[in-house]
């Protein structure tokens, strides 16, 4: 959402953006930056069931629905547009739409899909989600996908028009996010360094890389390999009580969120990165944006064998087929044993990424969009 808002600020675009307040900065009620204007609110809540979910999004809901009012009356609004999840920002938009106003619905998950990969049922809330998913589709004036498949199911089960839809990728900022040089005191004095970034929740499969670091310590008798799970979720507190649990303190660091700058240094450090997501049907439908982030730092990838993961990383990525860690564990020591084979997954990642996949083509499409809205 940051590049697409620069993006549209270059274009020539006023923007005020309404969002919640982050973890490491991003902290004031309010600020501008490069002449966008930040309106943040707290967030005491994070979702982990049906009940957390109403107070973290209920209260989502009314904070940004108070600084609309206040966007509106104070700077005006001509275009209002919301990123998923959740799927009820098009209530902020209905009252602005009947004075002419136009509703971008930039669809960044699969609601229905994320809260059947967590909780393994479609009941009430199940429903309800799919119900809010298609209210979004019809009040968009222009419906963005991230990828095929969700422009696929935007058109099926959205039922929304080829005229409103457009596909806009996810892709690194190559003048902001690319290789370094690494630093090898990252390794800790280990030979190899395996890293994973993103989100922690259960559909993320971050499990497997501390079963995957089990099997390969104590199973396998590694201890050559250091494990680093970068970010922050649902699931953090109990992935580093696993690790304890299994004896893993020693090999596998989980330092949360963490800056850019840090991020670049472990994935230009490492020696291949992980995409544990596991094949559920809303991860071969999803794109992964670590994987094009590990592709613009030149790192191998081992990844399960996802429809979207591989339409992403191409050749760039060693694929495991079954969801199985002795599976994995293979995969990663192939690679580990064979560094002319990362140093060339490495350059086809970063290739890709730079002719097909990199921010400037998605700037491109999202421009083109916003055109259509006249």
């Amino acid at each position: 959402m940051r590049q697409e808002a620069a993006a549209l600020r270059a274009a020539g675009y006023e923007l005020t953006v309404i969002s919640p307040k982050g973890e490491l900065g991003e902290r004031a009620t309010f600020e501008i930056i490069d002449g966008v204007r930040i309106y943040r609110y707290p967030l005491y809540w994070e979702g982990k069931n049906g009940f957390t979910y109403l107070l973290e999004y209920g209260w989502a809901l009314l904070c940004t629905s108070v600084l609309a009012l206040w966007v509106v009356a104070k700077h005006g609004v001509d275009i209002v547009h919301a990123a998923n999840p959740p799927d009820f920002f098009f209530l902020v938009a209905w009252p602005l739409k009947l004075f002419g106003k136009k509703f971008v619905y930039d669809q960044h998950d699969l609601c229905p899909e994320v809260w059947e990969a967590k909780f393994g049922n479609r009941g009430i809330f199940y429903r309800l989600i799919l119900l809010l998913e298609k209210l979004s589709y019809r009040s968009g004036d222009l419906v963005i996908a991230t990828n095929q498949s969700y422009y696929e199911i935007a058109e099926k089960r959205g039922q929304v028009s080829a005229r409103k839809l457009c596909i806009v990728r996810s892709g690194p900022d190559l003048q902001r996010f690319t290789y370094r040089d690494p630093q090898p005191g990252l390794k800790e004095g280990f030979q190899f360094l395996v890293v994973y970034l993103g989100v922690m929740a259960k559909q993320d499969g971050v499990d497997r890389v501390v079963r995957v670091a089990h099997e390969l310590k104590y199973v396998r008798r590694r201890d050559d390999i250091l494990f680093v799970a970068i970010g922050r979720g649902e699931c953090w507190q109990d992935l580093k009580r696993s690790a304890n649990e299994l004896g893993l303190d020693s090999v596998i660091r989980f330092p949360g969120r963490i800056p850019d700058a840090d991020v670049l240094a472990y994935l230009s450090t490492a020696d291949l990165c992980l995409a544990p997501d596991p094949p559920l049907p809303m991860n071969h439908l999803s794109t992964m944006n670590k994987i094009l982030e590990y592709m613009a730092c030149k790192r191998p990838i081992v990844s399960f064998d996802l429809v979207e993961s591989r339409r992403s990383a191409g050749p760039a990525a060693v694929y495991v087929q079954d969801d199985d860690v002795k599976f994995f564990a293979d995969a990663i020591e192939s690679l580990l044993a064979d560094p002319a084979r990362r140093l060339e997954l490495g350059e086809l990642g970063y290739r890709r990424v730079v002719h097909e996949l990199s921010w400037t083509r998605s700037e491109e499409a999202l421009l083109e969009a916003y055109a259509r809205l006249g």
